[in-house]
């Protein structure tokens, strides 16, 4: 029960618990602050899951209240709140990817408008008295803010307070989540304790590195998503550092841990890295995707790394104009989402016709049949 666990406040509590046979309410909470779910978060939905296995009722909550609020807990400058109806588009398909993981039928699925939205001033003035601002301001990210002169809204303030009541309106006896988490935790248990409640234990995970070595995010565009396509996300994987190679296998994948630590072994004694991280892009593509589409992830690598051909599964699109500029065409095709990004992935060398690289940003083309657009080497259209 202790992989992928930083750590667990009371310890001894829950294991007193779980020893006894209570069947416990075991609460995750995600704000939908992005369409997609990434592999960080599957780290504290492998624990839910590791719960639901055991036995215990499991809860995950879809924050489209708290998403609309926004959470900085890990931020190094204030996050903008969203629109009721960018979280509403975001989390469409929230809990069909969190299915991918835990069992949806055996989970309670909750939204915490259904019980944020209904607090009055009174009730949230009388549960801010719980807390002092010293409290929230000794924070390491949010003291390193104040004392770099940025803003720091008192909407910030209220985050953990909202949090906290979700696990006091569903009398939570653990919840799970990141390690940038543990002050909201912390105050859930407070909050708890303020409504006579018996306070949850909570278990934090640790962060996860994104592609580029820094903490996983959505906002910075360095995730491996749950919803990425086979080909891509073995892509992903292929691409990570070496020296996240078993951080990964222990984190996000339920491998035997033996089998993990002989791969640490054999790669401190000089095996080849890549070797490993095939296994690690396999077995990830394996969970989300299944086998069959895991082995057609690493034939088309390979055909187009090593033998630099075009994978065998390109998406087919239909083109009605005969001749466009650049932008228009990658935009139509679906491969950027503003003309700024095909701008941007051009001077990055990153766009191909027929093989051949495109420089200019203001380039014209002829369109023809079984022409084939790509961005960078996992992205590829073929026009019909």
């Amino acid at each position: 029960m202790e992989r992928g666990v930083e750590e667990i406040i009371d310890k001894k509590n829950l294991e007193k618990k779980l020893l006894s046979g209570k069947k416990l309410r075991v609460k995750l909470g995600i704000d939908p602050t992005s369409p997609n779910i990434h592999i960080g978060r599957s780290i504290p939905l492998l624990k839910l899951k590791d719960f639901q296995d055991l036995g215990h009722k499991v809860v995950f909550i879809v924050g489209d209240f708290t998403g609309v609020i926004g959470d900085t807990s890990d931020k190094e400058s204030e996050r903008p709140m969203l629109s009721e109806a960018e979280v509403k588009k975001n989390l469409k398909n929230y809990t069909k990817q969190a299915g991918k993981i835990i069992d949806l039928n055996k989970c309670e699925i909750r939204y915490n408008s259904e019980w944020l939205s209904k607090l009055g001033y009174s009730q949230i003035v009388k549960q801010a008295n719980i807390f002092s601002l010293n409290e929230f301001i000794a924070r390491e990210n949010i003291k390193k803010r104040l004392s770099e002169g940025k803003r720091v809204s008192l909407r910030e303030t209220l985050y953990p307070l909202m949090q906290g009541y979700d696990s006091v309106a569903l009398k939570a006896d653990v919840e799970l989540g990141g390690t940038d988490q543990r002050f909201n935790l912390l105050t859930g248990r407070e909050m708890q304790r303020y409504h006579k409640e018996e306070p949850q234990d909570m278990i934090t995970n640790p962060l996860i590195e994104g592609l580029d070595g820094r903490k996983m995010s959505s906002s910075w565009g360095n995730t491996i998503n749950l919803t990425d396509p086979p080909e891509e996300m073995y892509g992903k994987v292929m691409s990570l550092k070496d020296e996240l190679i078993i951080r990964y296998f222990t984190l996000v994948t339920r491998v035997d841990i033996e089998d993990v630590k002989k791969y640490d072994e054999e790669i401190k004694k000089g095996a080849n890295p890549k070797d490993y991280k095939e296994k690690l892009a396999f077995e990830l593509v394996k969970i989300y995707h299944g086998e069959s589409e895991a082995e057609k992830a690493k034939k088309n690598f390979y055909k187009v790394f090593k033998e630099k051909e075009v994978p065998e599964d390109i998406k087919e699109v239909f083109v009605k104009k005969e001749e466009m500029d650049i932008l228009e065409l990658l935009l139509d095709v679906g491969l950027v989402n503003s003309r700024s990004e095909g701008k941007r992935f051009i001077n990055q060398k990153g766009i191909k016709i027929d093989g051949e690289t495109i420089l200019d940003t203001n380039y014209k083309t002829k369109v023809k049949k079984g022409m084939i657009i790509s961005l960078g080497r996992r992205n590829f259209r073929k026009v019909i």
